[in-house]
């Protein structure tokens, strides 16, 4: 690891926080990439003039985010970045491409089906009324990161797989003059399948988180009704909460 850092020992910012903090900067502009390796503590401890405590405190640190992982006999390794989605009536594909993840999508299904009961639902159908189904692999940086799901009163928009493959949903919908104002979302967590694991290049039982999400337009007609599954080793959501007087 041939970085420098610069460590401020008048700042009131502890020193182990300056130092971990230079380095995650480090693993998310590519400057220390997944694989690469950190060096023993005592050689980086000596290297900053800190001490080695600082040091582990600061590596500890960035375990603890998933960013690091010591492996035996390896050493302290970087590992893929998570992604970190604020909360917000958005496309994935437009997060991770304004992140600078270099999004990318495959399409795996496009078909008109009976709405599911749960679906009718959430979009205000009857059951068994039609409704578009869209399935999905969203990649970033050519990793698998989210299995999408989204199901779209019929007639409410055309797509074609070129439309889905080139940038989000979400932005077909505006596009098409459809705008979003609101939505209702749960978030939960689950074991992977089988299948799901193959699709997200994870095990079998791996974490996975879970979101549905009803998003209404301008007018408050519920537009789209999504399922989603994301790598929980690759990609967390992102909450601000106020609190309330």
């Amino acid at each position: 690891m041939d970085l420098q850092f610069s460590i401020d020992r008048s700042s009131p910012v502890p020193l182990y926080f300056q130092l971990s903090r230079q380095l995650a900067e480090a693993i998310e502009d590519g400057r220390l990439p997944p694989g690469s390796l950190l060096g023993n503590e005592i050689e980086l401890a000596a290297r900053l003039g800190l001490s080695r405590p600082t040091v582990r405190q600061a590596i500890q640190a960035l375990v603890d985010k998933g960013l690091l992982v010591r492996r035996r006999g390896v050493g302290t390794q970087v590992v893929q970045s998570r992604v970190a989605r604020p909360l917000e009536v958005n496309s994935l594909y437009d997060d991770l491409e304004a992140a600078g993840e270099r999004p990318a999508t495959r399409v795996l299904r496009i078909e008109t089906v009976p709405a599911p009961a749960e679906v009718a639902g959430a979009l205000g159908l009857s059951g068994g009324a039609a409704v578009h189904l869209l399935e999905r692999l969203r990649l970033s940086r050519d990793e698998p990161l989210a299995f999408l799901r989204n199901y779209l009163p019929e007639g409410l928009l055309g797509l074609e797989r070129q439309d889905l493959e080139s940038g989000g949903l979400y932005h077909r919908l505006r596009k098409a003059g459809i705008t979003l104002h609101s939505a209702r979302q749960s978030i939960g967590a689950r074991a992977a399948t089988g299948e799901e694991g193959a699709l997200l290049a994870e095990p079998e039982g791996a974490p996975l988180l879970t979101m549905r999400r009803t998003a209404y337009d301008d007018t408050g007609r519920a537009v789209e009704y999504g399922s989603h599954l994301y790598r929980a080793s690759r990609y967390a959501f992102d909450l601000h909460l106020l609190v309330r007087s």
